[in-house]
């Protein structure tokens, strides 16, 4: 259960760090939003916080064993398609999580993968509705 829920708060983290380039937002406000926890405490997070940009982010992610396959799939000055990578390690750690007994992450697990069924589903609704079925395929994570 703690591997997912530091996945969970360094996704956050990152996340907050890449839409918060070209704000108002200082250094130290960025520090107060990251979560005090996960693999990135507090180190990464230290790093996270005076990037400027979304290739100074991916060079701190890379820094992180975990994350470097997540990276290693987008091309440099590509943020759009993160989001569909977290989900898809998301996916793959949640599954994990019902190899293992006698904890509470299964029904955490099981609850993020229908939420991330949900979002299947959304997504292909608002395709077909906007006759875009060829971009069905694009934001689809496959959960099994």
């Amino acid at each position: 259960m703690s591997d997912l829920l530091a996945f969970e708060a360094d996704r956050r983290a990152v996340n907050i760090s890449i839409n918060s380039i070209g704000t108002e937002l200082t250094r130290d406000d960025r520090r107060k939003l990251y979560s005090n926890f996960g693999l990135l405490y507090p180190y990464g997070h230290e790093e996270l916080a005076v990037c400027e940009d979304v290739d100074q982010v991916r060079a701190v992610m890379e820094k992180y064993p975990p994350y470097q396959s997540i990276f290693a799939k987008l091309s440099y000055g590509e943020s759009q398609m993160l989001d569909k990578a977290f989900y898809e390690e998301e996916v793959k750690r949640l599954c994990l999580a019902f190899e293992q007994q006698f904890h509470y992450a299964v029904f955490f697990a099981y609850m993020r993968l229908r939420e991330q069924e949900i979002r299947n589903l959304m997504w292909i609704s608002e395709c077909v509705a906007q006759n875009q079925k060829s971009r069905v395929h694009d934001s689809v994570v496959f959960i099994f």
